[in-house]
Formats: structure tokens, C-alpha cells, sequence
């Protein structure tokens, strides 16, 4: 059953997948595709694509609520540094279809709760805005903008908590 070695040895299944596949697409009849599976497969393919991009642009959101908390620590280049490369690699892994499932508010609300839920190092932290003031258009052409991200991350001085 095709079903079996899908568990069992992934990559020799995907490869197995792949040859029916092209048999079928050159024509010829082919009746054992893993066709739920095959499905299944490409589905997930895209949710990787979407998770990872997220997962970069968490990771760029918590270094720059660092960055912008305890701009004078001994960590800041480093963070820096690791901004641009998250901002790059959420540039190159994004791909249009995912703007609209792209939450960035969430994303960032998250990143700030996982940074400021503890003082980094004891240290207490400058005030960070509670609502993201960064669009998913900045963060994917910030990279080279660091610093004016980060410095967008300071409450805003009309009262509002944003």
C-alpha cells in the first residue's frame, strides 16, 4: 500500500511520488498515486513557506523591541546584525499570496510580550509602543534601515498607547 511507505521513509516515498508523477504527465496510465498524501504534501509545502517567513519576521520584531528597549547594551550590534539578516530572509522568502495571512500586529505583539516579559539582564527597558507601528511593507524593506525601525518602536507622544 502506498500509504505505508509514506511513514515509514518519507524521502523514498516523495521520490516514488515524483517518478508516477511524470509517468502521468507523459501520458501514460498510472493508478497508484498516494494521492491523498500527494495532496496533503503540497498543501503543507505552502504552510512551511508561510511559517517561515512568520518566524524570521518574529525573530527581526523581537531583536528590534531589544534594540529599541536597551539601545546602549553591549548586545546592540549584534542585534543589529541579526535584524538585517532576519529582514533579508523574510525579503527573500516571501512571496505575494502571503501578505494577507501575514499578521503583523500579532507577530509583533507576540515578539514584545516574549521580550519584555522578563528585564533583559535585569536591566529595566525604555518604553516600547503597545500597538505595532511598522508595517509588513517596512519590515520587508527595513534591512537596510535598522535603526529608524527601531526607533519607531517608542510610544507615541499623543497619549495614544501606539
Amino acid at each position: 500500500m502506498p500509504g505505508d511507505l509514506y511513514w515509514d521513509d518519507t524521502l523514498a516515498w516523495s521520490e516514488q511520488q515524483a517518478t508516477r508523477l511524470r509517468r502521468l504527465a507523459a501520458g501514460e496510465r498510472v493508478n497508484d498515486v498516494d494521492w491523498a498524501h500527494v495532496i496533503e504534501e503540497i498543501e503543507d509545502v505552502g504552510k512551511t513557506e508561510l511559517r517561515a517567513c512568520e518566524s524570521l519576521l518574529q525573530r527581526a520584531l523581537e531583536h528590534l523591541v531589544k534594540l529599541h528597549a536597551w539601545p546602549d547594551h553591549s548586545a546592540a550590534m549584534h542585534w543589529r546584525r541579526e535584524i538585517r539578516t532576519f529582514l533579508r530572509d523574510a525579503a527573500k522568502a516571501f512571496s505575494p499570496s502571503m501578505r494577507q495571512l501575514l499578521d503583523v500586529p500579532a507577530i509583533y505583539a507576540a515578539s514584545r510580550e516574549d521580550v519584555l516579559a522578563v528585564p533583559y539582564e535585569g536591566l529595566s527597558a525604555r518604553p516600547v509602543a503597545e500597538i505595532c507601528p511598522l508595517t509588513l511593507d517596512d519590515l520587508l524593506t527595513g534591512a537596510p534601515l535598522v535603526e529608524a525601525l527601531a526607533g519607531r518602536l517608542a510610544p507615541r507622544q499623543d497619549g495614544n498607547a501606539g
